[in-house]
């Protein structure tokens, strides 16, 4: 376990640390339109499988994952805070559709929709079931970044 938290560090230190040169270049993220695409996208992202989930966790330090359905309302009334969670914070945030991914959202322990799993890191570090307000997720997002 000890040399999977040293490579998450290393992996950490070596994004600071380009991220510093891009600084030091005068080329300063999310300058041109208000995003940083670089580090996180300003859209969530649609989970297509365990693969490309475990990608993107392993890709950015923090990451919220929201189980939903199409057919849910809790989870339409959620979408818009989604949506401006991924445009306005430092975390990439992605979105399972538990009738697609079945076995996925089983994984992530999605009961009930939604379910965010807030990942920090690479662990999943808060899991929370139904509507959330927005400053309570903003709240969890900067407790981790």
């Amino acid at each position: 376990m000890s040399d999977l938290d040293d490579e998450r560090q290393r992996i950490r230190e070596q994004k600071k640390q380009e991220l510093q040169e891009r600084l030091e270049n005068g080329d300063v993220p999310g300058s041109d339109d208000g995003t940083n695409a670089e580090s996180t996208p300003s859209e969530p992202i649609a989970i297509e499988g365990q693969d490309h989930l475990e990608s993107v966790v392993d890709s950015h330090s923090v990451v919220l994952v929201d189980c939903y359905a199409d057919w849910c309302g809790p989870c339409q009334m959620l979408e818009p805070t989604i949506e401006a969670l991924a445009a306005e914070t430092d975390a990439a945030v992605a979105k399972v559709d538990v009738d697609r991914h079945q076995r996925l959202a089983q994984q992530l322990g999605a009961r009930g929709v939604p379910t965010l799993v807030l990942y920090a890191d690479g662990e999943p570090v808060e899991r929370m079931v139904g509507a959330q307000n927005r400053a309570t997720l903003e709240n969890l997002i900067e407790q981790h970044s």
